[in-house]
């Protein structure tokens, strides 16, 4: 069961939810864009939790700064960058040694930038990054990159544009369209459920 927890990120109390299961492996997610009503109650951050949580991994998802009861406000994914960090910090502070970060929307680009960064995951996944909406730089040998999913009429992850650009990310990152998903995964959540599933258990 998820408890409610805050933990700080600079000078910011944030909210999160912990479900501890594991003492060795954990999972942090991150959610939608903030200025389009994206939090860590979204469907999509709630069902990867779901599946990471009944394969025995403690996870954390919480609102980016600005969202909910997070104190501060949205910083373009300068700040956000930050309380990623300070997400895998709270669960390193619970002995937790091995973390995944799982990103979805704007906050795969934000895990993709902190991974390029400071922040070190273990593995990192990232669903439906919105490429045709957030400009992702030059970003290059993202090694912790193991899973990229998207939808097949995704406008705002583009599958084409995905598939040139996690070239540069990891070419060896597996990468997988669901034929008919847009953005929201409406109707599509079980088989968004199931490839993640099937990527922790291979």
């Amino acid at each position: 069961m998820e408890e409610k927890i805050r933990f700080t990120a600079g000078a910011h109390e944030l909210e999160g939810l912990l479900e501890k299961n594991s003492p060795d492996k954990g999972v942090v997610i991150t959610h939608p864009h903030p200025l389009y009503g994206g939090d860590m109650h979204n469907n999509v951050v709630a069902a990867i939790g779901r599946i990471y949580g009944r394969l025995g991994w403690t996870t954390m998802r919480f609102n980016f700064r600005g969202v909910g009861k997070s104190r501060g406000s949205y910083d373009d994914g300068i700040g956000e960058q930050q309380d990623v960090q300070a997400a895998i910090a709270y669960l390193q502070g619970l002995g937790i040694k091995d973390i995944d970060l799982v990103g979805y929307s704007f906050g795969a680009w934000v895990n993709a930038l902190a991974a390029g960064g400071k922040v070190k995951p273990l593995n990192m996944v990232m669903v439906s990054p919105p490429m045709a909406l957030i400009d992702f730089g030059n970003l290059s040998n993202l090694d912790s990159l193991k899973l990229i999913v998207t939808g097949g009429r995704d406008d705002i992850a583009p599958a084409q544009m995905i598939e040139t650009a996690y070239e540069h990310w990891n070419p060896d990152a597996r990468f997988e369209i669901i034929t008919g998903a847009d953005h929201f995964f409406g109707g599509q959540l079980n088989r968004l459920e199931a490839i993640v599933q099937n990527y922790l258990e291979p």
